[in-house]
């Protein structure tokens, strides 16, 4: 479980950040920095992990609790995107630093140092920690997580009721063997990315010549 410990060794106001929606084949990437103005209650560090290892009840349950947190003055995070355009201008990975580096930015603190999820520090106005598995280690970053996902699947599911029967609001994007069928039947949509090789593979196949 993820606990405040990096947080307590560094000082001072410690942002963590994470991002969801690198592997999707549709939608933008988001991301979130999250910065605890104090160690956070021990029922709402209960509620933090891994966003990818939450069920969506509990993940729900998380952010409806930092928002509830934000309100009472004890943590303060913002949440970013990268467009689809974007992704498919700059690349995946690019496009995620760019939304981390929004979110950073859009935060009414300013942190001392960003724990970053992964090995790769995108490029920030502070210093940064990048800490493999950090959605598993730190509760910021845990937090930056599920605010990540939770706004991003909603937002997917909005897109699905916009564009039914690509199955959004199930596979949030993701490349399931149903979405990967629609995307070779019907082609892609201006939501999905350029530059994804199934996306790419598609429209070819809808263009080439017959015979």
């Amino acid at each position: 479980m993820p606990d405040f410990a990096l947080e307590s060794e560094a000082g001072g106001l410690v942002a963590g950040l994470d991002e969801v929606g690198r592997g999707p084949l549709a939608g933008p990437v988001l991301a979130a920095a999250v910065v605890f103005l104090a160690a956070p209650a021990p029922a709402l560090a209960a509620l933090l992990d891994d966003s990818k290892k939450l069920t969506a009840a509990r993940r729900d349950a998380a952010f409806a609790a930092l928002l509830a947190a934000a309100a009472r003055g004890e943590v303060v995070f913002a949440i970013a995107g990268a467009s689809v355009a974007e992704i498919g201008r700059i690349n995946i990975l690019r496009a995620s630093h760019l939304a981390m580096a929004r979110a950073l930015a859009r935060l009414l603190v300013v942190p001392d140092l960003a724990l970053v999820d992964g090995h790769m520090a995108p490029p920030l106005p502070c210093p940064v920690r990048c800490v493999v598995g950090g959605d598993g280690v730190s509760l910021s970053i845990a937090a930056a997580s599920i605010l990540a996902k939770v706004t991003r699947d909603r937002a997917m599911a909005r897109l699905d009721r916009r564009h039914p029967g690509w199955g959004f609001a199930r596979n949030q994007g993701y490349p399931t063997v149903a979405h990967r069928a629609r995307l070779a039947e019907v082609g892609p949509t201006r939501h999905h990315r350029r530059g994804f090789a199934p996306v790419d593979q598609a429209s070819l196949q809808l263009v080439a010549p017959v015979g």
